[in-house]
């Protein structure tokens, strides 16, 4: 333990060096303020004792600039040494930053009591902030898993209508455009029904890992929408730049080469839907996704494996 005595040494500062090392604790001396903001900020000790009357400072100012160079999460116990029982004083010490008092000359066994007592407070701190940090770590873990879709390792449903209400707020307060893909795969009961599910499986885990592969910003949006429907949600993007990330999601779905003997074209393709819109206040996202779904509806009437485009809103 590292206990940082800030005392004048023209007082009796050699006292309590002398106790904190009879106590087994390594001791670290500062005769001035600057000396001990300097060997704090360095050393980073477990504890401090500060005088409150040093030559260029007082402690409480002096303790005020150590808390201001904790980082958030830090603490370091500091313990005043008082020539006098001031009541005021005391109160003042803690309102800088302080956590405990001893009156000069200390006590060895006050002393190394005050030391046990911090340093029981201090365990228990890190105790608390590691339960703290796991717990934080859990959570976040079930928002991912509660955000998810199992299946393909995309967002799921829930996620796509809580992002699509999120970003559709944040393109009307900005006036930007958004746009969103449905994408559909192409016979795929007849892929489940020729090869079985757990090949139907696979080939939607793959199907989303390429659709995630070519929506390269980090805020775009892709989600499984159901069954074996995706949709892509694409922030400040116009129904042309759309087009552009469709035909490269199309185009990578083919060079998949997932063999699909009852499709006609013999591999599994997507059809897809797009629909763009600058948000008003009187058109809800409903609008836009009720858009893009009749355009992946033409997409399939027209002879699937393509893309159709909504009028641009």
């Amino acid at each position: 333990m590292k206990i940082l005595v800030v005392e004048d040494r023209r007082s009796t500062c050699h006292l309590p060096t002398e106790q904190v090392e009879r106590l087994g604790a390594t001791a670290l001396s500062a005769s001035t303020g600057d000396e001990a903001l300097e060997k704090f900020a360095r050393t980073r000790p477990d504890l401090v004792l500060l005088d409150l009357a040093l030559p260029d400072i007082d402690g409480f100012l002096l303790a005020q600039r150590i808390r201001a160079t904790e980082t958030p999460g830090e603490w370091t116990p500091i313990i005043f040494l008082a020539s006098r029982e001031d009541e005021a004083s005391i109160e003042k010490g803690i309102a800088a930053g302080g956590d405990d008092y001893l009156l000069k000359p200390v006590s060895e066994i006050v002393l190394g009591a005050k030391i046990r007592a911090m340093q029981r407070i201090v365990l228990m701190r890190s105790s608390l902030i590691g339960l703290t940090r796991k717990l934080d770590a859990a959570n976040q873990e079930l928002v991912r898993i509660s955000s998810s879709d199992g299946l393909t390792g995309v967002a799921n449903r829930r996620y796509f209508d809580e992002a699509m209400s999120i970003e559709w707020r944040r393109a009307r307060r900005h006036s930007n455009s958004i746009a969103l893909m449905m994408c559909d795969v192409d016979y795929f009961k007849l892929y489940n029904d020729t090869y079985g599910h757990q090949a139907g499986d696979d080939c939607l885990r793959r199907i989303a890992g390429a659709i995630r592969q070519h929506t390269e910003r980090p805020s775009d949006i892709v989600a499984r929408y159901g069954g074996e429907e995706f949709t892509v949600v694409l922030p400040e993007t116009t129904i042309g730049g759309a087009l552009i990330v469709a035909e490269k999601i199309r185009q990578a779905i083919r060079d998949l080469n997932i063999e699909h003997a009852s499709s006609p074209g013999g591999l599994v393709t997507i059809s897809i839907g797009l629909a763009s819109a600058a948000p008003g206040f009187d058109n809800p996202p409903e609008d836009l996704i009720q858009a893009a779904a009749k355009a992946l509806l033409r997409a399939k009437r027209q002879g699937r494996d393509g893309l159709c485009r909504a009028d641009d809103a």
